[in-house]
């Protein structure tokens, strides 16, 4: 098999980036298949960081071809900064090394004050008035809106000016009654993102292509293609804790209709399993420490959102949600991120199994009214104190380390593929292929 997937099975944030662009040594093409700029994928290249946003992970590696496919939304503004910012600091960007799907859909700035006006309480109502998801605010979620319901636009239009005035004037006649009527926010200028989409259009035309030809193309050849998901398992539209969710299919099969690969293509996946769990903005989060501990986690494992900054919520591991995403995505391997960061802690729990009204649950449970009553089962596990950053194998760490994992393993039911102990490439312990 020529492909392979790479998605988070807890709530993001679990070091996707890193594993990428480590995988995308043996890969010849990574192909960014949902999401929009609301992910945060953190690379360290030689003691150089990297944040990215929509620029798939393996653009570090600049002999590789980079796709961003048609289940991505993408804020062309924010594509345009982050490939100048790449180019700042010496990173090939070219037409020859990201191609960007013409059928992904687009981001215009009144999806991104629809986003916050829905943060905000309705005026002359409290704060009863609004449902707070806690959205990053990069108009993610309206954009998706407008996509499945046949008013997006796509790339494709940016190369058509002849037709973006009718389009946008469409769109925001809907929009205008929104934001005047029912947010009290002024309306937005019909010329000015005219004049804004032609602008976008002149910068990113030679980055526009058919990515589904691309990537159909490099399976045909026989390339080895990895794709890249965004966010995590419980952040998924259809199998996470709605509405606390993102607005696409973070899981494995999202890769399918993402990229527009058959299912039986996609090969290996591996599912990214942190060594503690994080959760940013709202909605339940079992294994949550409100204390020392969780501000612990968060400190040493700088868990302050890449594409907010926003501090994110730590807590003990959740091999519940982990389970339910290997059984979702069809997991090949479990590929554990940050370990190191637990390195000082006396004691280590991770939960596995919930108890709700005297029974005892292995998956979570659908309702999030439940999920939020839920007491977590925790197995302890005595801690470790050594640096491990210089591990190469399983039999180069503490003894404590090694059956914490051999219990996350088992806990989770997928044979580990991959250790991570450290931030930098070389600070892993790889075990399986994923090709």
């Amino acid at each position: 098999m020529t492909s392979a997937v790479v998605i988070g099975t807890q709530w993001g944030d679990e070091g996707k980036g890193k594993i990428v662009d480590l995988l995308t040594e043996k890969a010849d093409v990574v192909v960014r298949f949902q999401g929009g700029a609301n992910a945060g994928h953190t690379l360290v290249v030689g003691g150089e960081t990297y944040a990215l946003h929509l620029v798939p992970s393996g653009i570090l590696r600049p002999e590789k071809m980079t796709v961003i496919a048609s289940g991505v939304v993408v804020d062309p503004e924010a594509l345009i900064g982050e490939i100048e910012a790449l180019r700042a600091r010496g990173v090939r960007v070219s037409p020859d090394n990201l191609k960007v799907s013409d059928k992904a859909h687009l981001i215009f700035p009144y999806h991104k004050a629809l986003d916050g006006a829905r943060e905000r309480p309705l005026p002359g109502m409290g704060p009863e008035g609004t449902l707070k998801i806690g959205t990053t605010g990069r108009g993610i979620g309206p954009a998706y809106e407008d996509k499945a319901s046949r008013k997006g636009l796509r790339m494709a239009d940016l190369l058509h000016p002849e037709s973006l005035r009718e389009k946008l004037g469409q769109a925001l006649m809907e929009k205008n009654a929104l934001f005047t009527h029912l947010y009290g926010l002024e309306p937005v200028s019909l010329d000015a993102m005219v004049a804004l989409g032609q602008e976008w259009g002149q910068k990113l035309a030679p980055f526009i292509r058919d990515s589904w030809k691309i990537i159909q193309d490099s399976l045909a050849r026989g390339l080895r293609i990895l794709f890249e998901g965004a966010q995590g398992t419980q952040l998924d539209i259809d199998h996470g804790t709605y509405p606390y969710v993102t607005s696409s299919s973070t899981v494995s099969g999202g890769a399918s209709t993402g990229a527009g690969v058959a299912p039986a293509l996609l090969g290996k996946i591996t599912g990214l399993v942190k060594a503690y769990s994080t959760r940013v903005g709202e909605g339940p989060f079992p294994t949550e420490l409100l204390g020392a501990e969780g501000e612990r986690l968060r400190e040493v494992g700088h868990e302050y959102g890449a594409t907010t900054g926003r501090p994110r919520r730590c807590g003990w591991l959740d091999c519940v949600v982990a389970r339910a995403a290997a059984a979702l995505s069809g997991l090949t391997w479990a590929a554990v991120t940050k370990l190191d960061v637990l390195a000082g802690f006396s004691e280590i729990k991770m939960a596995v199994a919930y108890r709700l009204d005297g029974e005892e649950l292995l998956y979570p449970p659908s309702d999030i009214r439940d999920l939020a009553r839920v007491e977590p089962v925790y197995r302890s596990f005595p801690g470790f104190a050594e640096d491990i950053s210089g591990a190469r194998a399983l039999a180069d760490l503490p003894r404590n380390c090694r059956v914490y994992l051999e219990a996350l393993e088992e806990a989770v039911g997928v044979p580990l593929g991959l250790v991570s102990v450290g931030p930098e490439r070389d600070e892993t312990i790889v075990l399986g292929e994923f090709f």
